[in-house]
């Protein structure tokens, strides 16, 4: 089954329900019903879409069969907040009748529907690039698996980086106010302040905010560099705020920041974004053959995507292929609550785009993560070129467990070294 995705949100709704209602076959025995959740609306429709694309590339990488069952895709559209997808999921499983879910996209979105899992054990939860630490770091869900890691993960390297490197002793922060960008802030302050830093100032927007100047002239002169933590339409918005206003601080990225939905766009805000040191799981110059059979693949399928597959686009296949091999190794049962299918799960190992992939106790990923930098491609094109790698970061950075969790949740305040 392919699903085309038009420019507009409105058409992208569209185009997915009546591809899922033309696809349902009237036998349930010999499909398996796969659901997908992804932000189809607002700011991070852009990244969305690119999510929904991976899955189609691993369900056609399976030719559209799995264990001699048909693979049935049903896909609902969230908004980036917790309650939408949370109905998605309801609607997926009380309408449509999954066997399995893949998504959500956002933070807050994953620990919503890491707690709805529990009451739905029927359903197997597998995560599509919601990021916040909380989803399988605490109150986990046995029935909840998340493959990527989280969003503190990503930015393993980076704030040693920013201190050791490139001499930043003062960095303001620039973020959405939610469990993401919380997560992404700790990856890179957990090294960071080790080495010295200090962030004295943290601005939180809300998500979809379209107004930045309060924030543009309020960052102080005397910091050395800006932590942007925003990702779709908020980080053109502010980066295009921030150079009509003449800013030229060094911009340190988030992983979303720097991602190839942001890279793709237009704009003067692009030469900020030139050297920007980030922390990523994908980088469109990753010259690994396995990645650039992934970028080879994508391309063909979607001429009409990104430049480079995102990083949803990749987590997203990764999930969905993920699912695919546990049904395999269990020819298809899914019978007592998916009990096998789920020990298959947490046993799995396999190879991805980025490298190979395995889960911890927690059902988190345990993941490789590439240090970059913005780099000018010509033509008006940027991309992201690897300077290390960091192998099999754990959730934990590195830190025993016990003393990692004694620093408490995430959130605006914590971590903090003004």
């Amino acid at each position: 089954m392919r699903l085309k995705l038009k420019s507009s949100m409105r058409s992208v709704a569209t185009g997915i329900a009546l591809a899922t209602m033309s696809v349902m076959p009237p036998g349930a025995a010999d499909v398996v019903k796969i659901g997908g959740i992804s932000v189809l609306e607002g700011a991070f429709a852009g990244p969305g879409g690119d999510g929904i694309r991976g899955i189609e590339l691993a369900i056609k990488e399976f030719g559209g069969m799995i264990a001699g069952k048909k693979i049935v895709l049903s896909i609902m559209s969230s908004s980036g907040a917790p309650d939408t997808a949370v109905n998605a999921a309801r609607k997926l499983i009380e309408q449509d009748g999954v066997d399995i879910i893949v998504g959500p996209l956002s933070g807050s979105e994953g620990i919503a529907i890491r707690d709805f899992s529990k009451s739905n054990q029927g359903v197997t939860f597998i995560n599509g690039s919601s990021a916040a630490q909380d989803a399988t770091l605490r109150n986990g869900s046995e029935n909840f698996f998340r493959f990527g890691g989280d969003g503190a993960q990503w930015l393993a390297g980076l704030g040693t980086y920013a201190y050791d490197t490139l001499g930043y002793k003062k960095v303001a922060v620039i973020a959405e106010d939610y469990s993401f960008p919380y997560t992404q802030i700790l990856g890179f302050m957990i090294e960071y302040c080790r080495a010295g830093g200090r962030v004295p100032n943290k601005f939180w927007v809300p998500i979809g905010n379209k107004d930045y100047s309060s924030i543009v002239y309020a960052i102080p002169q005397d910091v050395d560099a800006l932590f942007v933590v925003l990702g779709g339409s908020d980080a053109v918005n502010f980066l295009t705020q921030y150079s009509r206003a003449g800013g030229d601080k060094p911009i340190i990225g988030g992983t979303i920041t720097i991602d190839s939905t942001i890279l793709d766009a237009k704009g003067p805000f692009k030469k900020l974004l030139i050297g920007t040191p980030s922390g990523t799981p994908t980088a469109s110059e990753n010259d690994s053959p396995e990645w650039q059979g992934f970028v080879a693949q994508y391309r063909k399928e979607f001429p009409d995507g990104f430049s480079s597959p995102s990083i949803f686009a990749h987590h997203y296949y990764m999930s969905t292929k993920a699912a695919l091999l546990g049904l395999e190794k269990v020819k298809g049962d899914l019978s007592n609550n998916h009990a096998a299918y789920r020990k298959a799960l947490s046993n799995l190992e396999f190879d991805t785009p980025t490298g190979r992939m395995k889960l911890d106790k927690n059902r988190n990923g345990i993941v490789d993560v590439l240090l970059t930098q913005v780099v000018d491609l010509g033509n008006g094109k940027l991309g992201n070129r690897v300077i290390s790698v960091t192998k099999n970061v754990s959730q934990t950075m590195g830190e025993p467990e016990a003393e990692f969790l004694a620093m408490g949740p995430v959130s605006r305040d914590n971590p903090s070294c003004p």
